[in-house]
């Protein structure tokens, strides 16, 4: 068993708790529910701004702590200001050390999308990013079959969220593009090991079709390959580690960003 499948399982556990714990009515019933989520398309076209999607995480199962000393108020909001496009928050918790409250204090402090960074296995989890204040959830295409892909965009779209599908090689990628998909995510890390392989963004971006917006994830630390990335069709960028293994994030990106923008 892998670490992917390690994930999975324990998520499939906690699911099952949360539905003990929390009725989707309760859910609902949330202050951020109703709230129409922000368009990831427009802020990501934002000339104005990065095409960044800067991520909030404290630790992985590969790397262990990453960042456990900065909170996620100040860290999302240095990200925004420094010209972030949208937000990830993972919200995993035994795993990336996470928690859904991180999401609820980061929508509270910002006013940009936030993707709610998790392993989405069922509809339920839709309706706590909703809750949560999310705007964009992430459906990965090695854990979900086609069938569960095209049902969970279908219900994640009937709510408003924008929905980024992840995929890692190109029979994911042919088997799991739907109707309703906002933007499909090429992850340069293999889940199975978490070795990462920027080459895989260039491998498959030219499969991606053009209706979707392309992002590129993990394994980006300089401006150069973002350069290359956007020279080949991608328009947003994941970055996470890069900034959070700092001892200042938000200084970190922003230092990222005008070296970005330089001539």
């Amino acid at each position: 068993m892998n670490i992917l499948d390690k994930i999975v399982l324990r998520k499939r556990e906690e699911v099952a708790l949360s539905k003990m714990e929390v009725s989707i009515r309760e859910l609902e019933a949330a202050a951020n529910f109703n709230r129409t989520p922000y368009s990831f398309k427009t802020f990501l076209l934002d000339k104005n701004r990065s095409g960044i999607i800067a991520e909030f995480k404290r630790k992985s199962p590969s790397k262990g702590i990453i960042n456990n000393t900065s909170t996620v108020q100040e860290v999302t909001t240095a990200y925004a200001d420094a010209g972030a496009s949208a937000l990830s928050v993972l919200t995993d918790t035994e795993f990336f050390g996470g928690h859904r409250d991180d999401i609820i204090k980061a929508r509270a402090a910002n006013t940009i999308p936030i993707l709610r960074k998790d392993f989405v296995i069922d509809e339920y989890q839709l309706f706590e990013a909703k809750a949560m204040g999310a705007d964009i959830v992430l459906l990965i295409a090695a854990i979900l079959t086609p069938k569960e892909i095209i049902s969970l965009t279908a219900r994640a779209k009937s709510m408003g969220l924008n929905v980024l599908l992840e995929v890692h090689n190109e029979v994911e990628l042919q088997r799991s593009v739907c109707e309703g998909l906002d933007a499909i995510g090429v992850n340069n890390r293999n889940l199975g090991d978490f070795t990462v392989n920027i080459q895989t963004s260039f491998d498959l971006v030219d499969q991606i079709p053009a209706d979707f917006l392309k992002i590129s994830e993990s394994a980006i630390s300089d401006t150069e390959t973002i350069k290359q990335l956007k020279a080949v069709g991608y328009h947003g960028f994941l970055i996470g580690e890069n900034f959070m293994k700092t001892t200042d994030p938000g200084l970190a990106m922003r230092r990222f960003v005008n070296e970005l923008i330089s001539v």
